[in-house]
């Protein structure tokens, strides 16, 4: 007998071990990025704390953190800012970490963002890692860390959590937990509008399954038992049944509270000129660009953006990208650029969308090290450097 064949299979690590990696490379980023805001920051005068902790949505979350919701500010233009326009799973745990730690709510939400931005990084690596193996993972990761505004990854938004939740759901899909993943489709629309793109994963692969189910059993010699459908479907059932009601019962719950019914959510949106009106108002917003010079650069590199992101989805759905994936991201990106919301607020939204990643993580993984570790170098620290001036500035509305 050769050595070949007496020669034992080596057993693959576990998926904790094989994030460990990944995890300790998003954190060096992310380390990266508030070591260079905290230097910018007190460069200008300005507390790099106060910068991830108390402005813009934090400060809206922190207050339903203390006194709950019912709160709202009314404009000279008459608009209504009512803080039942954001979602309360966010706000829940920064009152739970509040209870249990001498936190204050504003730094409990810190915490509990760079916590779920660790479990955002570690469920994007499970997904990549699922589908192209351990480098494509470690590289999904590192580029999700990299994105230029990724230093909303560590303030007390909502975004990591989202993200965390949404990629854990997409994971559990993928696994076949199906149950897990109604459980973690429900948190997430708990935590953000945009919740629905993960109900909408979750559904649709349920209903693939079924469908290929019914294929099985009517294939020719195939056994009618071969899948143990019962307990399966059942479970695929409950899963889809448990994804829309973290969304669906707030939802229901803010119509209720303003006694305007079912979609009283929508008029609260409204009071934002928050909206969905198919990219109308942004694609004006981006030809408005066009009137001087200096800011039609600015047009030409939303055009880019925009192509780039295209680009990428089309990439995703030529590599066949399982639906579960492509059905998320789609929404998550026809939510961002064809909301009439804050244009400012767009980068952001597009934070959860990272299986658009998967393709360009897959590139460098075939790259040799030297190569992809300085690609990766350079991007971390363009990106500490443009958050550090972006939250000094204008930042995330």
């Amino acid at each position: 007998m050769s050595d070949l064949e007496t020669r034992p299979v080596p057993a693959r690590a576990s998926l904790p071990r094989r994030a460990v990696p990944a995890l300790l490379g998003y954190a060096a980023v992310r380390a990266l990025g508030l070591a260079v805001l905290a230097g910018w920051s007190a460069a200008r005068g300005k507390s790099a704390h106060t910068l991830l902790t108390a402005r813009w949505d934090s400060l809206w979350y922190t207050r339903v953190a203390e006194l709950g919701y019912g709160y709202e500010v009314r404009l000279p233009n008459g608009d209504v800012h009512s803080n039942l326009a954001f979602f309360p799973l966010l706000p829940w745990l920064e009152r739970l970490l509040h209870a249990v730690t001498p936190l204050s709510y504003a730094d409990a939400g810190f915490v509990v963002s760079l916590l779920a931005s660790l479990a955002a990084a570690a469920g994007i690596f499970a997904v990549a890692d699922r589908l192209y193996g351990p480098r494509a993972g470690f590289f999904a990761v590192l580029l999700w860390a990299v994105l230029p505004v990724g230093i909303v990854q560590s303030m007390a938004y909502s975004e990591s959590l989202f993200t965390a939740l949404a990629a854990w759901s997409l994971y559990a899909v993928l696994t076949g937990r199906w149950v897990s993943a109604g459980v973690l489709a429900a948190l997430a629309g708990l935590t953000r509008p945009v919740g629905a793109a993960v109900v909408a994963a979750v559904w649709t692969a349920g209903a693939i399954s079924f469908v290929r189910d019914r294929g099985t059993r009517h294939a020719p010699g195939a056994h009618r038992d071969a899948r143990a459908p019962g307990a399966p479907a059942r479970r695929r059932v409950l899963g889809m049944l448990l994804a829309p009601l973290g969304a669906g019962g707030y939802v229901l719950w803010v119509g209720h509270r303003t006694g305007a019914g079912p979609l009283g959510y929508l008029d609260v949106q409204a009071g934002w000129r928050n909206g969905f009106d198919g990219g109308y108002a942004f694609a004006r917003f981006v030809a408005g660009r066009f009137t001087s010079f200096p800011s039609a650069l600015a047009g030409l590199g939303l055009i880019a953006g925009v192509a780039l992101l295209i680009w990428l989805y089309v990439t995703c759905v030529r590599r066949r990208q399982p639906a579960a994936l492509l059905v998320y991201t789609g929404v998550v990106l026809a939510l961002a650029l064809c909301a009439s919301s804050y244009f400012g607020s767009k980068p952001r939204l597009l934070l959860p969308a990272f299986p658009l990643l998967l393709p360009l993580a897959g590139a460098l993984a075939r790259r040799r090290a030297p190569v992809a570790a300085l690609v990766t170098a350079g991007l971390a620290g363009a990106a500490a450097v443009y958050g550090a001036f972006w939250l000094n500035g204008s930042g995330p509305p």
